[in-house]
Parts: C-alpha cells; structure tokens; sequence
C-alpha cells in the first residue's frame, strides 16, 4: 500500500517539502518552501492544505524562513520571528491547527536559554517533534477509528481527510488505510466537493494510489446514494472542533450530516486531538473563511454575478455520532474532558 507524504522537510533540513496539490491529479510535482512568502502563498492557495498539514507546513515554515535570513542582533531576530509568526499563523482563520503549531513554536522560542543559534536549534527541534506528533496521532486515529469498520464496509467521505490533509496517513482516511492494511475490503464514495473538487481531484487519487476502492460522486448525489441503501457509515474529517462538539469541516459536510440522520446512518467526525479547540465553546464562535468568487463563478457562470463561496460550514453535536481522535473515539456529545472517550488504547 502506497500512503503519500504531503509535507516533510526537504533532503538538507532547511526547507518544508511539499506535494504541490494544485497539480493533482494530473502531475505529482513537489515545492521546496523556504521563505515567509512561499509558506504564506503554498497555504493561502492550497498548494498544501488540511488543518494538521497547514500546521505541520506552518512550524516547519517559520523555522525555514528565519533560517533564510540573517539577523543583525538578538533583538531584530526576536522582532522578524514576531512578525514572521504572526503573519503565518493568520493565513487562514478557521483551521485551528496553524496556530496552534505556531503558538507552540513561540513557546519554545520563549523557552530557549542562550543566543540566536540556540533559539534556532529549539525552533528546529520543536517543529520537528510536530512533524512527528502528527504522524503517530494519524496512525493512533486511524487504528480507534478502524474499530468502527468491517470487511466490506461502505463509507461515504466529503473534502480530503487522508494522507493530502495532514504529514501522516491522515484523518478521516486513515481508519479505512488501516483497516485496508488487515486485508478488510473497503469501499469508499468520494464527494466530489465543489468548487475546488478536492474529493475528486485528491481523495479518489490518493485512495486509487494506495489501492483502496473508491467511487466518485457528485456532492448532490450523496443523499440518493444513502436513500438506495450503498452507505454503511460516513466518515469526515475536521478544520476545528469545539468544546461542545461542533464541527467545522469543509463546506458541504452539514449537509452530509442531515442526510446521514435522515437515513439513519451514523457520522463520524475524525481527526487528531490538535484539531479540537477547547477554548472555542461552540460552533457559533469559530470564525469561517470566506474565499475569492473566482473560485466559483469560473467559466459556466456571469462574470459579474454575486457569489457566496464560504470554505468551511459548521455540523452541530447534535448530528454527528462519534467523534474519532488519537484519544478514542467520543461517547457523549461535548470535548471537555477525557471521560467522554473510550479506553481502548491504540497500538503504539
């Protein structure tokens, strides 16, 4: 089984290798980001996404970027690592994982006894061990939510919650690489997901790479897939997570959410524990990027006619069965504590 790698450092440590996803499917072509502008431009247009991979990319960016310049004085280091934070970490609002990333990379920055050089090396040290995190939570969430599984399932997903989406096997996919790994038969509907088309130009690539069945769909046929009966359960992954449950996920998923209810079928929210944002209460409170109409009017639209083009829509508690993190998988609506999680330990 082939799992891509979306974001790793480059072969010299000095830059974040990327899968350039504005390219897929049609060419497999990898950036080498080392400044602040290339960081903030492979984000802000999708060149890397996913919530733990734009935090990945984030903290292996602002080490890169400060690598590339020369600092005059501890002070001005101090200043360009402010400013050079602060500017990757708001890139794009609604995923929580890029500034938390980047909240601990200045922590370690803070933390550092000595000069520039040893700043560095902690900066280094600390986005690496995020690299790594995110990679052993992916394979932790995959192996809690593969429980959920069986030799056959069917799984509808929306967006791409795989490998593409984080520095790992990834989210919402990763439960069907693992199961996909002890020879159970998956079978995976992929929504298309308009207007960007990430489940089709990403999902049912990266599922067909790694030798997972998968069938695309049109994102307004996923209610009559459900109605013919073809869906076992629906598995999504996640930008942000509130404390009571909520989740923000790439626009469309609510509408996913309604209709598994209707039919009865259960809807899975998946991913590691560094997309839940206990400090944000509820749904209402996470803020939604809104992206250019350029977007969506492409060439079957007037050019001049209004566009709403939210990136992200908010699936109440309410609505959503489980929600599978590196912790386990939910048992209660609300993310407060631990007690909500199933004991059952990952393997390691």
């Amino acid at each position: 089984m082939t799992i891509v790698e979306a974001v790793r450092w480059s072969a010299d440590g000095s830059a974040v290798d990327i899968i350039d996803q504005r390219r897929l499917p049609g060419e497999m072509l990898r950036l080498e980001l080392r400044t602040a502008n290339e960081v903030c431009e492979a984000i802000a247009t999708l060149a890397v996404r996913g919530a733990p991979a734009i935090g990945v990319a984030g903290a292996l960016g602002l080490f890169a970027s400060l690598a590339s310049q020369t600092h005059d004085t501890h002070e001005s280091f101090l200043d360009t690592l402010d400013i050079l934070a602060t500017r990757i970490a708001a890139v794009r609002p609604t995923a929580v994982n890029l500034p938390w990333a980047i909240g601990r990379m200045r922590a370690a920055a803070t933390s550092a006894q000595g000069d520039v050089s040893d700043i560095m090396a902690a900066l280094r040290a600390e986005a690496t061990a995020i690299l790594h995190e995110d990679r052993a939570m992916c394979r932790r969430v995959g192996e809690h939510g593969a429980a959920l599984l069986f030799d056959g399932a069917r799984v509808l997903t929306h967006c791409n919650g795989g490998a593409l989406a984080t520095s790992g096997m990834g989210s919402a996919l990763a439960p069907i690489y693992v199961a996909h790994e002890r020879g159970q038969k998956i079978h995976v509907y992929a929504d298309e997901t308009r207007p960007l088309l990430q489940g089709s130009r990403l999902t049912a690539w990266e599922l067909m790479q790694a030798g997972v069945r998968v069938t695309l769909l049109a994102d307004s046929m996923a209610a009559s897939l459900m109605r013919e009966g073809k869906v076992d359960l629906v598995m999504v992954g996640a930008d942000r997570i509130a404390a009571n449950g909520d989740v923000a996920n790439k626009i469309g998923t609510y509408g996913v959410a309604l209709a598994a209810r209707h039919h009865g079928i259960p809807f899975y929210a998946v991913a590691p524990w560094s997309t839940v944002d206990l400090a944000t209460a509820t749904g209402k409170d996470i803020v939604i990027e809104h992206r250019s109409p350029d977007e969506l009017r492409g060439p079957h639209a007037p050019a001049n006619v209004d566009v709403y083009n939210p990136a992200f829509d908010v699936t109440p508690a309410e609505l959503i069965t489980g929600i599978v993190t590196d912790r386990g998988i939910s048992s209660g609506v609300g993310l407060g504590s631990l007690h909500h999680y199933t004991t059952t330990p990952a393997s390691e």
